[in-house]
């Protein structure tokens, strides 16, 4: 059994700033990418940031040089800070994790239950 629980979203100005963290617990062997994805009403779930274990990165071009994830290999963490926030950004972001849960597993994805980060005056 697996985990991943999001905190640090909510309600921010335009302009502002916002940290989500997601840490993976349970039976974990190894973590190899981790990331945010986000889902706006009427919108498909989409990519906003990702990070492989090495530490290599990769945005979404809506997000460049406003965000930045990292990661934390020992304690199963991953950040996103969100800076620069803009009305568009307001969705539901889900932390992303692609988790073996024992020597030669190949792993899978799992899911965080999601959190609202909403910019508005």
């Amino acid at each position: 059994q697996v985990q991943l629980v999001e905190s640090g979203g909510g309600l921010v100005q335009p302009g502002g700033s916002l940290r989500l963290s997601c840490v993976a617990s349970g039976s974990i062997f190894s973590i190899n990418a981790m990331g945010w994805y986000r889902q706006a009403p009427g919108k498909q779930r989409e990519l906003v940031a990702a990070i492989t274990s090495g530490g290599g990165t990769n945005y979404a071009d809506s997000v460049k040089g406003r965000f930045t994830i990292s990661r934390v290999n020992a304690n199963n963490k991953v950040y996103l800070q969100m800076n620069s926030l803009k009305p568009e950004d307001t969705a539901v972001y889900y932390c992303n994790a692609h988790i073996g849960s024992y020597w030669g597993d190949s792993g899978r994805d799992y899911w965080g239950q999601g959190t609202q980060v909403t910019v508005s005056s």
